[in-house]
């Protein structure tokens, strides 16, 4: 680290990632910016998540009261893709004609052609973000992603599938995501854990919380998973805690569910949408930041590591206001210190 960084000084408008110096040869911990959102069906804007989430990173304090000092390890953002930015552009206006059309129908191949291609450049940023993660892995460095919407998660988790065979994850979303093609799109975000767990051996089981809504076809994945999906849904937990169950007990129950290796997958709309008020999807309900904060420490407490993560679906207020990524980042900066603190334990 540069020997005049003051943690406790204001950061440079030009600095990196939290105010940070780093850069990801010198960081322990290197972040990918996914600028993707082709498929979002509802609202949009997470394309510039994160953008939003850099710039809002350097208001957050550096010490960090449950983590302690996570900045020391060093963190750093990649600069984003120009080339991923091209390919979302072309996905998001194809992909609009075939959302419009309510999805792919077979006497109209021109929806067919234009979904086809979503699904092609949908690949290719798979493939990029793969590759990214993959190359960073292979450096010893721990690597997250920043959304983008959901569809972004699967390359990052696909390299850390290959890396840590048997990892589990831990999916935070206010939504299952395992539509099978949702409106004829392979790699929908609506899709990304349908997708995990169809494509991806390497994942050996996926806990999801706070899930709230779903359709039939997702429950039906789910129960016919035989075990390896599991899911906590919003009104079950919530309930449990109206009969005095405490937090982190429903917590150490869903974490027993998960092998030693970790991965986080971070639809920031698993959140109360108070908190993410112009995420793309946000439904009633959800956990308070200090209950997503609670997920985490429940990790690091069953002396399991978290090894990777993804934040996805953080979308600033087109008006300009900067809450979507204030909340963003400092999900960001707990996410961080928790899989470093999980490493010591």
């Amino acid at each position: 680290m540069a020997t005049h960084f003051d943690p406790g000084a204001a950061a440079p408008a030009d600095s990196g990632i939290f105010g940070l110096p780093h850069s990801p040869e010198e960081a322990h911990v290197v972040l990918i910016p996914v600028p993707f959102e082709a498929t979002t069906s509802y609202g949009g804007g997470t394309s510039e998540g994160p953008a939003a989430v850099l710039q809002a990173s350097r208001q957050v304090d550096l010490f960090d009261v449950e983590t302690g000092r996570p900045y020391e390890r060093g963190i750093a953002l990649l600069p984003e893709s120009e080339e991923l930015r091209a390919w979302n552009t072309r996905a998001k206006e194809r992909a609009q004609i075939v959302i419009e059309a309510g999805g792919v129908n077979p006497s109209q191949p021109e929806l067919q052609a234009a979904a086809d291609e979503v699904n092609q450049l949908c690949e290719k940023m798979n493939g990029t973000v793969y590759r990214t993660a993959k190359h960073w892995l292979d450096q010893g460095k721990r690597v997250g992603a920043i959304g983008g919407d959901h569809s972004i998660s699967y390359g990052i988790i696909q390299a850390h599938a290959e890396k840590y065979p048997g990892l589990g994850v831990l999916h935070l979303d206010a939504h299952a995501d395992l539509r099978n093609a949702y409106e004829g799109f392979t790699w929908s975000h609506a899709s990304i854990m349908y997708n995990v767990v169809k494509r991806l051996p390497g994942v050996k089981s996926l806990v999801q919380v706070a899930v709230r809504d779903m359709s039939e076809e997702e429950n039906q994945v789910i129960e016919g998973s035989q075990g390896r999906i599991r899911s906590f849904f919003d009104a079950t937990l919530q309930q449990k805690r109206f009969d005095g169950v405490p937090w982190n007990r429903q917590v150490d129950e869903l974490i027993s569910l998960l092998p030693e290796h970790v991965y986080l997958s971070f639809d920031i709309d698993g959140l109360d949408p108070v908190l993410c008020p112009h995420t793309g999807t946000p439904v009633p309900g959800g956990l308070s930041f200090p209950e997503a904060t609670a997920l985490l420490a429940g990790v690091i407490r069953s002396g399991r590591t978290i090894v990777g993560f993804d934040l996805t679906e953080v979308a600033p207020d087109p008006e300009g206001g900067e809450w979507d990524g204030n909340v963003g980042a400092r999900l960001l900066y707990k996410m961080i210190g928790w899989m470093l603190k999980s490493q010591r334990a």
